[in-house]
């Protein structure tokens, strides 16, 4: 690393407030994308970086934390792209978890319709506004394959549009729609059992 100081001249920013401010949910928005500890700290480290040597672009129309978080997203893109690059990607079909398969099929009919109708979750509003909300969802991503929650990642809440995620995963669209079909599926199935306690 670099040991040269960057001088913040920018009177709209506080860096020093960042890693005590928004360090937390940084990690916490990297772990949900990332799902590796080291990588997430990594992907903060660098996203605090870049926000200083860029400091001067930054103009005040967004918060302080969202601008962090605008960088940290396409951070964590780069590194996703990065990996998803790599010659150790097999197959996605034989990456796919076949419990979890077996799982999803066995919510339908031989005609397509719900075994069990969906519950009522109440407000989703108030429950996305609530620590344990989001810990389960934490919990229900991993146990997602990782190619789903990588794709659900991406599209659902860093909002990439699905052509750049497709060409930057190697998949059809016809296979995104199919991924993330089953991505809501598990995240369906793992709510009504740890946040609705339904079985």
């Amino acid at each position: 690393m670099n040991n040269k100081s960057i001088k913040v001249d920018n009177p709209l920013l506080s860096p020093e407030r960042w890693l005590t401010e928004y360090g937390d949910y940084l990690f916490r928005y990297a772990m949900l994308q990332l799902r590796d500890e080291h990588l997430a700290e990594d992907v903060v480290q660098e996203t605090l970086l870049a926000a200083l040597e860029c400091h001067q672009n930054f103009s005040g129309n967004a918060s302080e934390k969202t601008w962090l978080v605008g960088i940290l997203k396409h951070k964590v893109v780069d590194l996703i792209r990065k990996k998803v690059r790599e010659p150790t990607q097999e197959n996605l079909d034989e990456q796919m978890d076949h419990a979890q398969n077996d799982a999803i099929d066995a919510m339908f009919d031989d005609r397509g319709h719900w075994v069990t109708p969906p519950q009522d979750w109440g407000n989703p509003e108030k429950m996305m506004e609530q620590k344990r909300f989001w810990e389960i969802f934490t919990e229900c991503m991993k146990r997602l394959p990782p190619q789903l929650a990588l794709l659900y990642s991406l599209r659902e809440i860093s909002g990439m549009a699905t052509d750049e995620i497709c060409k930057d995963m190697n998949i059809s669209p016809t296979n995104s729609w199919v991924m993330l079909h089953r991505a809501r599926l598990g995240l369906k199935q793992c709510f009504e059992i740890n946040w609705l306690g339904q079985e």
